[in-house]
């Protein structure tokens, strides 16, 4: 859907690790999704969903999709990045093309890998990271201005609008404040300069905190000084251990289960940033269920019939006659679609339908 999540970190911060496990899985699965040819620094990974197996258990298909999702691999972060300094600018140009920021922090100590700025300190290097965001924001919104500046004084109404909205953001990044905070979020002329910009503080941001096996069991100082920072700016911090993570790609379920287990730990990290990176991105599935293959489709949330329709075919949304429509709990409670039917869990839904994650859905079209 064009849409992606951004790793960014600094030097042997695991970020690395992280995505060469999140590469491994997408080539785990390679058997059973159906993916293009993919850029070295992408992967498109498939959405962890219970979901899908509980209908393939009733409607044993042959063969099960899930969404997926993709990440981007940004390199070439160092102090300075917003000045061109090392791989700075490609740096910038690929984060604009993500919808959001996976920000790998170390909490974790280890003699034998060196730490950029010689010391462990996980609020120090989301610091970096995040002033070069705002200085490259900076940046781009000093140049919008000085281009508004000329329009207005030809009394461009729209240029004008525009130049008041950019010169109150300039005081509030210029302050230290990120794109996300500012009080003025619903004004189109913000909405239009974010969208025209891509401003980079802008976006969505997670913390991955790379700890290792002992920081999986137990919340090390690291960790808790990273979720403090994160509850303050109303972002989430998802715990992993980054090589536990490469580790256990290639194990069967019961192995991954038994294997965090053991490390005290109930869910994968990298399960969890698969599922949170889906949602922050406003994205949700509806199934497909039948004996050729049981399929989530990715969709936008509040989408219209029609429009969810159209991610199967085009033909589906021209021709769009009617949806039908049976929720996924009544699906598994009536063991089916006859069953449902029979329970008059069935629906029939026109254009107007908004669809609800998990839907099963059916789509009658004429064209």
């Amino acid at each position: 859907m064009g849409l992606g999540i951004g790793l960014v970190g600094l030097p042997n911060v695991g970020k690395s690790t992280t995505f060469n496990a999140l590469t491994k899985a997408q080539n785990a699965q390679s058997a059973n999704y159906p993916f293009c040819t993919i850029e070295p620094n992408r992967a498109v990974v498939p959405v962890p969903d219970e979901r899908l197996q509980a209908l393939a258990e009733i409607v044993n298909p042959e063969r099960i999709q899930h969404s997926t999702l993709d990440f981007v691999d940004i390199a070439g972060l160092v102090k300075g990045a917003s000045r061109g300094e090392g791989l700075g600018n490609k740096f910038l140009s690929n984060i604009r093309e993500t919808e959001v920021i996976l920000h790998i922090v170390r909490c974790f100590e280890d003699p034998n890998i060196v730490h950029i700025e010689g010391s462990i300190d996980p609020l120090r290097d989301v610091e970096i990271i995040e002033q070069e965001l705002l200085l490259a924001d900076i940046e781009s919104l000093q140049k919008r201005i000085d281009a508004l500046q000329k329009k207005a004084k030809s009394n461009d109404k729209d240029a004008k609008e525009q130049l008041e909205i950019a010169q109150q953001l300039m005081e509030h990044i210029n302050q230290g404040n990120p794109v996300s905070t500012f009080e003025n979020r619903d004004d189109e002329a913000f909405v239009t300069l974010v969208q025209q910009l891509r401003l980079l503080s802008a976006k969505e941001i997670i913390y991955g905190a790379n700890v290792d096996e002992e920081g999986l069991a137990e919340d090390n100082e690291y960790l808790k000084k990273l979720q403090e920072y994160a509850t303050a700016n109303n972002r989430e911090v998802i715990k992993l251990c980054a090589k536990v993570e490469e580790d256990m790609v290639e194990f069967d379920e019961e192995e991954k289960k038994e294997m965090l287990q053991s490390l005290g730990v109930e869910t994968s990290g990298l399960e969890q940033i698969i599922k949170k990176g889906f949602a922050k991105l406003g994205l949700m599935s509806y199934f497909t269920a039948g004996v050729k293959e049981v399929r989530a489709w990715t969709i936008r949330q509040n989408t219209t019939a029609p429009k969810a329709a159209s991610v199967i075919h085009n033909d589906f949304e021209k021709g769009f006659i009617r949806a039908e429509v049976i929720a996924y709990q009544d699906f598994i409670t009536y063991k089916g679609e006859q069953g449902a039917k029979d329970a008059g869990k069935m629906r029939l839904e026109g254009k107007e339908y908004i669809v609800a994650d998990g839907d099963i859905m059916h789509f009658r079209f004429n064209v």
